[in-house]
C-alpha cells in the first residue's frame, strides 16, 4: 500500500483513511512519508515531509521496491509518491488499484495558488498513474463521476466503496466532560467545524453565516473552529470581529481535543465550497452522536442524505446555512442515538472485505458477473423518457449500467444520487436542442450536422475504450448518433423507440430516413407501446419488443381537500400536449361553479411562447379565476394527490403517455384520448375513461360525467392502481433484461 503520510503524525483525511484501511488489512505492507510514531512493523516510514522533493521521492521508491518485491498487487493512494514506484522499475508490471480521493493536480493548484508548468507536470504524472491502474476505488458516486468525466477511465473499473470509521474511538462519551475540557458552558448551543483552513473548505462562509444567525441564536451559543492552514490568521481575525456570539478558533487539535469537540457539539458543520471526496469528518462526528450540516458539494449529500436530507444546504449560500444553524439551535436535528446508529453502518471490517474481493478479482482477471450496458441520452432534463430511465435502472439485476448524457442537468444528479454510473460527454447545444420539425431535407444547418458528426466520432472512441456488451439509446436523437457510434465501435445497439415514426409527429423526410436507418443500425428495437412500434414498419418485427414504461405506486392518498372537483394536467407544456384543448373543454363543461383546473409543468424545448399564451386563453374563456398554473414541481405525487381527475389531452397520438401511468398509480381516474399508447394502458370504463382524440366536446362531456359522480371516480382510481402490477419497475426490468439476452445471443 503506497500512501502519503501516517495519521496522526500527519493530519488529513487521506492519511486517516490510509491508516484505517492498512490496519483492517493485516496481510498488507505499507510505505508513507514519515514520521510515523506508532506505526506497525509492516509500515515503512521514510524521509520527512519537509525534505527536498528529490530526496523524498528516492527514499520512497527504495522502500516501495523493498515492500513490493513479494507483493502480488499495489494499492496506491497518492499520485506523487506512488508514481515513483509504479511507473518505472520492476513494480510497473504488477496489478495496481488506485484510490482516487480527488483531482490532486487541480486541488494542489488551488491550495498553492500556482499553475503553469507546475500544474502541467502534476497533471501529466497524475494521468500516468491513473492509466497505469487496473481498478479504481472512490469513496462516493460524486467522485466516480469526477474520475469518469475528467480522466475518462473505464467505468467498469471504478468501484464505489465508502470509508470506514473507527467506531470504538469515535463514540458518544461524556458530553459534559468534553465541554469542561473545552471550556464550553454546559447548557450552551455548540457548533463545531474541524477542517483544513484553505479556501475550498468554506470556513469563511461559516463565519459569515454565524454572524447572520447570531441575533436568532440562544444566549451563550458558541462556534468552535478547529484546524490549521494558510488561512488560519485571517480566519482568526474574522472570528474575533464577530462580537454578538462567541467564535473560538482552536488551531490544530490533538486526538483528545478532536473527540472532545465532536462530543461537546450539538452539531458539526462541513461548509465545503469545492472538492470533497467523501467527508470522513461527517462519519467521525456521527460516531460521537453529532449530526453534521453539510453543503451540496460532491459526496457530502450522499453522506448526509441517508441520515436527514434537511442537513444539506447549497454551497456558498450563507443565508441558507445561517437559517439551518438557527433551526439546529432550536432542536431541529436527528437524535444523538439515531446519528450513532447511522454511523454504525460503516465499519472498517466491511471495507476491508470489499477490498479483498476487488483485489482477488483483479488478480484472477475474473470475467464480469453482469452484462455491461452503456445507455445514451442526448439530454439530462426530467422529461418522460428520462424519468422512465431513472425509474428502471436500479432494478436491472443482471446488468451493470453506465449512462452517457449529452448535457449536465437534473437527470445526471438523480442518477448519481441513485448510485448509477453516469458521465457527461457534452453535445453541442445546436445539435442537442434541434427541434424535430427542423429534421427535414435541407432543414438541418450544415454546422449542426458537422457538430453531430464530430460528436458521433468522439462517442465511438469512448465506446471503443469502454467496450460494453451492448449500447442502449434512450431517445430519438441518441438513437441516431448513438447507433452510428456503436456501429463504428463494433458494439451491438438496442434502439429504444419512445417516439412515433409518423408524419403527424415528425417531418416526412425524417420518417423515411428513420424507417431505413433503424433496421440497418440496430440489433434490436424496444418500443414503449405497440402503437409506437407499428409506425416503424414491418422490417424490425423479428427483432423488436414492446416493453412499457414502469411506475411505482404513489405513497400518498388521492383527493383534493378543497370543494369542487379539481381537474389537472401534469407534464411538459407544449402545443401538441393539448393544454389549450384542456382549457377549452373545461370552459365548455363548467362555465361557472366550484370546479377548478390545474396545469402542472413547464415548457422545455423552446415552447415558452405557447406556455405564456395559456393564461391569456384562460382569461378569454372567462375561467381565469378557476385555473391555476403551478409550473414545474419536483414532487409529482404531492401534486397528483391534490387532484380529483387527471386529464391527458395530446393532439396527436401519444407514443406511450407515462403521465397516464402516474395518474393511475396515484389512484386517480384518468381521462385520455382513445389512440396511441394510453389506449393500450387504460381499459375504458374500468381503469380510466377514453374520449375521442382532439375532440373538446367529447372531453367536456367526460369531465362533466366524472364531476357528477364521486363514487365512479373512486372506483376508477382504485381499479387503476390494482391494474399496475405489470408496470412495476421490477417486472419491466426483467423483460428488458430478457430482450438484452435475446439480442446478444442473436435470437
Amino acid at each position: 500500500m503506497l500512501g502519503l503520510g501516517w495519521f496522526p503524525d500527519t493530519l488529513g483525511g487521506l492519511e486517516r483513511y490510509f491508516r484505517g484501511l492498512l490496519e483492517a488489512l493485516p496481510q498488507a505492507r505499507g510505505v508513507v512519508i514519515g514520521p510515523a510514531s506508532d506505526a506497525p512493523a509492516r509500515l515503512a516510514a521514510v524521509s520527512r515531509p519537509d525534505a527536498p522533493l528529490p530526496r523524498r521521492l528516492l527514499a520512497y521508491r527504495r522502500a516501495a521496491l523493498r515492500a513490493g518485491r513479494e507483493s502480488e498487487l499495489l494499492d496506491a493512494h497518492f499520485a506523487l509518491y506512488a508514481g515513483a514506484a509504479m511507473l518505472l522499475g520492476p513494480l510497473r508490471r504488477k496489478p495496481a488499484v488506485y484510490h482516487f480521493q480527488g483531482p490532486w493536480a487541480e486541488e494542489s493548484a488551488v491550495e498553492r495558488e500556482d499553475g503553469g508548468l507546475a500544474l502541467g507536470l502534476r497533471r501529466l504524472l497524475e494521468g500516468a498513474v491513473l492509466r497505469r491502474a487496473g481498478a479504481y476505488v472512490v469513496l462516493s458516486s460524486a467522485f466516480r463521476r469526477v474520475l469518469l468525466e475528467r480522466y475518462r477511465v473505464v467505468p467498469w473499473d471504478v468501484h464505489v466503496v465508502p470509508p470506514g470509521v473507527e467506531l470504538n474511538r469515535f463514540s458518544p462519551g461524556e458530553r459534559e466532560q468534553a465541554r469542561r475540557l473545552l471550556g464550553v458552558p454546559g447548557d450552551a448551543f455548540v457548533a463545531v467545524a474541524v477542517r483544513r483552513l484553505v479556501p475550498r473548505t468554506g470556513i469563511g462562509d461559516l463565519l459569515e453565516a454565524w454572524a447572520l444567525a447570531a441575533p436568532q441564536l440562544p444566549p451563550g451559543a458558541t462556534l468552535l473552529v478547529g484546524g490549521d492552514g494558510p488561512l488560519a490568521g485571517e480566519l482568526a481575525a474574522r472570528a474575533a470581529a464577530i462580537g454578538e456570539r462567541e467564535v473560538r478558533t482552536l488551531g490544530a487539535l490533538s486526538d483528545e481535543e478532536l473527540l472532545a469537540a465532536y462530543r461537546a457539539a450539538d452539531v458539526a458543520v462541513v461548509p465545503t465550497r469545492s472538492h470533497e471526496g467523501f467527508g470522513l469528518v461527517v462519519l467521525e462526528a456521527a460516531g460521537c452522536g453529532t449530526p453534521s450540516i453539510v453543503t451540496d458539494v460532491d459526496a457530502l449529500p450522499e453522506v448526509a442524505r441517508g441520515l436527514d436530507a434537511s442537513l444539506i444546504v447549497p454551497a456558498g449560500d450563507t443565508d441558507a446555512l445561517a437559517a439551518r444553524l438557527v433551526d439546529a439551535s432550536q432542536g431541529e436535528l436527528p437524535t444523538r442515538a439515531a446519528v450513532r446508529e447511522y454511523a454504525e453502518r460503516f465499519s472498517w471490517a466491511a471495507v476491508a472485505a470489499t477490498h479483498e474481493r476487488l483485489y482477488r478479482r483483479l488478480l484472477d482477471r475474473a470475467a464480469p458477473e453482469r452484462r455491461r450496458v452503456v445507455i445514451l441520452d442526448h439530454v439530462a432534463r426530467l422529461s418522460g423518457g428520462e424519468i422512465a430511465l431513472l425509474r428502471l435502472l436500479g432494478h436491472l439485476e443482471g446488468v451493470e449500467p453506465h449512462v452517457i448524457l449529452g448535457e449536465d442537468g437534473p437527470l445526471a444528479a438523480r442518477l448519481q444520487q441513485a448510485g448509477i454510473s453516469v458521465e457527461v460527454l457534452p453535445l453541442d447545444p445546436a445539435a442537442r436542442d434541434l427541434r424535430r420539425n427542423a429534421a427535414r431535407a435541407g432543414g438541418v444547418p450544415f454546422g449542426t450536422a458537422l457538430q453531430t458528426l464530430r460528436y458521433t466520432l468522439r462517442l465511438a472512441r469512448r465506446l471503443r475504450r469502454i467496450s460494453p456488451d451492448l449500447v442502449h439509446t434512450n431517445s430519438l436523437k441518441a438513437g441516431v448518433y448513438g447507433a452510428a457510434a456503436a456501429r463504428l465501435a463494433g458494439v451491438p445497439v438496442v434502439w429504444h423507440l419512445r417516439d412515433r415514426i409518423a408524419e403527424d409527429y415528425l417531418p416526412r423526410s425524417a420518417t423515411l430516413v428513420l424507417r431505413r436507418l433503424v433496421p440497418r443500425l440496430a440489433a434490436g428495437v424496444v418500443a414503449n407501446s405497440q402503437a409506437t412500434l407499428d409506425t416503424l414498419g414491418p422490417r424490425m418485427a423479428a427483432r423488436s419488443w414492446v416493453i412499457a414504461d414502469s411506475v411505482e405506486l404513489s405513497p400518498l392518498s388521492p383527493g383534493a381537500a378543497a370543494p369542487g372537483t379539481v381537474f389537472g394536467m401534469l407534464g411538459r407544456v407544449a402545443p401538441w400536449k393539448g393544454q389549450d384543448l384542456f382549457l377549452r373543454a373545461f370552459a365548455a363543461a363548467f362555465a361557472d361553479g366550484e370546479e377548478r383546473a390545474v396545469i402542472i409543468g413547464t415548457a422545455m424545448f423552446g415552447e415558452e411562447d405557447y406556455e405564456r399564451s395559456l393564461p391569456r386563453l384562460a382569461q378569454e374563456l372567462g375561467i381565469a379565476e378557476r385555473v391555476e398554473f403551478r409550473g414545474f414541481r419536483e414532487d409529482i405525487w404531492r401534486e397528483l394527490a391534490s387532484l380529483d381527475v387527471l386529464v391527458h389531452a395530446s393532439l396527436i397520438p401519444e407514443p406511450f403517455g407515462q403521465v397516464v401511468l402516474e395518474g393511475m398509480a396515484a389512484g386517480l381516474p384518468v381521462l385520455a384520448p382513445d389512440e396511441g399508447g394510453p389506449a393500450e394502458v387504460i381499459e375504458d370504463g374500468r381503469t380510466g375513461v377514453l374520449f375521442a382524440g382532439r375532440d373538446a366536446h367529447a372531453l367536456a362531456s367526460a369531465m362533466q360525467a366524472l364531476a357528477a359522480d364521486e363514487g365512479r371516480r373512486r372506483s376508477l382510481g382504485a381499479a387503476a392502481r390494482e391494474a399496475l402490477a405489470a408496470y412495476r419497475p421490477q417486472a419491466v426490468a426483467e423483460r428488458l433484461e430478457q430482450a438484452y439476452e435475446q439480442i446478444l445471443s442473436g435470437r
